[in-house]
């Protein structure tokens, strides 16, 4: 059962991390810097990785309430869901142990959901590290998703646990908040849920998270092949919803000139988009290809043992 929330405990930081120490480092640094920001705690769930949590991670204890929690490995998913039962704060936040919050994040996104306490879930601004070239790449990326899905209304259709928040009554109940089933693309999976009940986040654009990505090229370009591969078994589960989630290939085109318009005015530059055409292409290509790859492997499954119900997303 999840612990009873404490009223002058506003927010939960969730990280799920997997040997990834050196960027939690700097992700726990920037949460140290926040500018008059609500009470909060973090919580670390520790997915498994190859050594526990090292004494440079554990200093942080003295600057706020924090929380290691070390599981099996079973997956980004099954960590989130970890992470929401011991958490304590009426307001729930995702970053990711590679993403730094701009120090007025925590008292941004506090004030935005003050103002609005007809939404239960929030998408923060996203952005990439443009002192690198896969950061430029990024920075293109997330800017054209969130400009293209951003609604009249205020809200998106888009959710990113890089930074995304939803108040803590929308977790009550005792299944999960992410499929376990998912290996990759469990907050696209939960973006499909909210839209069906038409319940899509609503966009908090000052509340700022930049993804700095901690990948040469190389690395990056493989992650991106091998994530698009993976998520082609949850888009799966989410065409069976019936739910649009995916863009045309109309749109798609019209994203590249929009980002190819901006790119020379941004700092993510002409080298940013060629980078970020790449990506887009290698993705895709490998989206394409799932169905006719996936019966050529078998994909690690995340071990459910211990969960309920792991074929379940509760919103």
């Amino acid at each position: 059962m999840k612990p009873a929330t404490i009223p002058n405990l506003p927010f939960s930081v969730i990280i799920a991390v997997y040997n990834d120490w050196a960027p939690l480092d700097q992700c726990l640094d920037s949460l140290a810097q926040q500018v008059e920001p609500p009470n909060f705690e973090v919580i670390v769930i520790d997915d498994g990785s190859k050594d526990s949590a090292p004494q440079f991670i554990r200093r942080w204890i003295a600057s706020y309430p924090m929380t290691v929690v070390r599981q099996p490995h079973t997956g980004i998913s099954a960590a989130r869901n970890h992470g929401v039962r011991v958490s304590r704060g009426s307001i729930l936040l995702f970053v990711d142990a590679d993403c730094n919050l701009d120090a007025n994040c925590l008292c941004a996104l506090h004030s935005a959901i003050t103002a609005a306490p007809q939404h239960k879930f929030f998408q923060l601004r996203l952005t990439g590290d443009c002192s690198r070239l896969v950061g430029k790449s990024e920075q293109l990326r997330l800017q054209s998703i969130q400009d293209h899905q951003l609604q009249p209304d205020g809200r998106i259709q888009y959710l990113n646990t890089s930074g995304f928040a939803l108040r803590a009554v929308g977790a009550e109940d005792e299944e999960d908040l992410f499929n376990p089933s998912a290996l990759r693309a469990e907050d696209t999976l939960l973006l499909a849920q909210l839209l069906k009940v038409g319940d899509a986040p609503l966009f908090v654009g000052n509340a700022i998270v930049q993804h700095a990505i901690p990948l040469s090229l190389v690395q990056c370009l493989l992650k991106d092949i091998r994530s698009a591969y993976l998520e082609g078994e949850t888009y799966a589960l989410i065409a069976a919803m019936g739910v649009g989630i995916r863009v045309s290939f109309r749109e798609r085109l019209q994203i590249l000139r929009f980002t190819w318009k901006i790119a020379g005015a941004s700092p993510a530059g002409r080298s940013g988009w060629v980078l970020f055409v790449i990506r887009t292409i290698l993705q895709r290509l490998t989206s394409v290809s799932y169905p006719y790859l996936r019966p050529l492997f078998e994909l690690p499954r995340a071990s459910t043992s211990v969960l309920k119900n792991p074929a379940s997303g509760r919103i």
